[in-house]
């Protein structure tokens, strides 16, 4: 499982680090402990009903988030049944959560540097609204930009719902936690 975001305290609070926010908490919520740095990424790894799950935070930035998660997959993973990719969308409320068992990757460019690196699109993705940027406001500028904080806390609010969530992604797959997750 990995969160994509951007590496360094400038971005710590960015609309486009909700994904790192979202494994960070997974693994409070599990007790994976700390991250630990591995190659071009921060890991941690731990057991979710019976199953050993890694998550990993690229330490690339978010449009070359793709060649970092690649290099550490395992080879007998299958992206369509082991990995979910946890994201920002700005086409999103804030605080809504979609999940999706594959998909295009909607103008997204740490989606579509994963999508390069694995060559398919056939991962789950898990997206966080972070809100659509007011008229005349540049996308790039948005999504890097830190949220207010009454957005802020509609995103952190939202974070210890997805533990149960992706648990059922882990035993169940992508379709049964699109139940529990999409709202």
């Amino acid at each position: 499982m990995a969160g994509l975001g951007n590496p360094g305290p400038r971005y710590d609070e960015t609309r486009h680090n909700v994904g790192w926010w979202a494994v960070d908490r997974l693994a409070y919520d599990w007790g994976f402990g700390s991250f630990r740095k591995e190659g071009p990424a921060l890991v941690s790894s731990g057991s979710v009903r019976g199953e050993a799950l890694v998550l990993v935070k690229p330490t690339t930035y978010m449009n070359r988030s793709g060649g970092a998660l690649a290099g550490l997959l395992e080879p007998d993973l299958d992206p369509s049944r082991d990995l979910l990719v946890v994201v920002d969308d700005a086409a999103l409320e804030v605080g809504r959560a979609r999940l999706r068992p594959s998909g295009s990757a909607g103008g997204h460019n740490g989606l579509r540097s994963v999508t390069a690196a694995l060559g398919t699109q056939d991962f789950a993705r898990l997206r966080i609204g972070v809100g659509t940027p007011p008229p005349g406001e540049d996308m790039v500028e948005w999504v890097l930009s830190p949220m207010p904080p009454e957005d802020e806390d509609v995103v952190v609010g939202l974070l210890p719902e997805l533990a149960p969530g992706v648990e059922v992604w882990v035993a169940e797959g992508a379709v049964a936690a699109m139940n529990r997750l999409n709202r």
